[in-house]
C-alpha cells in the first residue's frame, strides 16, 4: 500500500511542477508579446498632454477662462486647435507656448483639445466649435471686439501670430520695435523666502 501511496504523490508532484512550468511558460510568453508604448514628438501616437510633454508649460490646460468668458471682458483671445497625438500639434505646442510666454498677461490664451468641441449642428460665436474649421493645429486670434484677425490652419510662425497681436494691442511692427523680452514662468522671489 506504501508504494502505491508514493506512486501516487509522485505522480501528483510530477504533474505540479509540469502545471507550474506551463504557468511560467505562459507568463513569459505573455510578457515577450507585450508591446512596448513608444511615442516621441515625430509620430502620431499618445503620450500624455503636449503641452506639458513637449513645451514644459502644465500652465496652459486647463485654460484660465472660457472663450465667452473672454468676450464678455472685451479681451483679446488667441484659440490653438489640437490633438494630443498629432505630430504636428506635438511640434507645434513650442510655439502655443511662446505665445503665452509674450501675451499670456494681456491675451487669454485658450487651447482647444478638438475632441472636447461638443457635436451640435450650430455654434454661437462665444463657442469654440463656431471657429473650428476641421483641421489641426488651427489658430484664431480674436480682438477685443471678438472680431478674428487671424484663422489659419497648420504650423502657423510666431512671427505672423506676433503680427497680429502687434495690431490688436497697436503695437509698433516687429521691424521698427526693440525686440519682445519673455516672462518667467518659474520666477523666485527673494521676498517670499524671508
Amino acid at each position: 500500500m506504501n508504494g502505491i501511496k508514493s506512486l501516487f504523490l509522485q505522480k501528483i508532484a510530477n504533474w505540479q511542477r509540469l502545471v507550474y512550468k506551463a504557468l511560467v511558460l505562459l507568463v513569459c510568453l505573455f510578457i515577450i508579446n507585450i508591446q512596448p508604448a513608444f511615442a516621441g514628438i515625430k509620430d502620431d501616437n499618445f503620450d500624455g498632454n503636449i503641452f506639458v510633454v513637449y513645451a514644459g508649460n502644465g500652465s496652459l490646460v486647463p485654460p484660465r477662462q472660457t472663450l465667452a468668458q473672454t468676450l464678455e471682458e472685451h479681451k483679446p483671445a488667441f484659440l490653438a486647435f489640437y490633438v494630443d497625438d498629432s505630430k504636428d500639434c506635438k511640434e507645434y505646442a513650442i510655439t502655443i507656448s511662446r505665445v503665452q510666454e509674450f501675451y499670456g498677461k494681456a491675451a487669454e490664451i485658450i487651447p482647444i483639445s478638438v475632441d472636447t468641441i461638443p457635436a451640435q449642428k450650430t455654434y454661437a460665436p462665444t463657442e469654440v466649435g463656431y471657429y473650428y474649421s476641421g483641421a489641426v493645429p488651427q489658430v484664431v486670434v480674436l480682438d477685443q471686439s471678438g472680431k478674428v484677425v487671424l484663422n489659419k490652419q497648420g504650423q502657423v510662425p510666431f512671427e505672423e501670430i506676433d503680427d497680429r497681436f502687434r495690431e490688436v494691442f497697436d503695437l509698433l511692427p516687429r521691424t521698427e520695435s526693440v525686440q519682445l523680452k519673455r516672462r518667467s514662468f518659474n520666477e523666485f522671489s527673494s521676498e517670499l523666502s524671508k
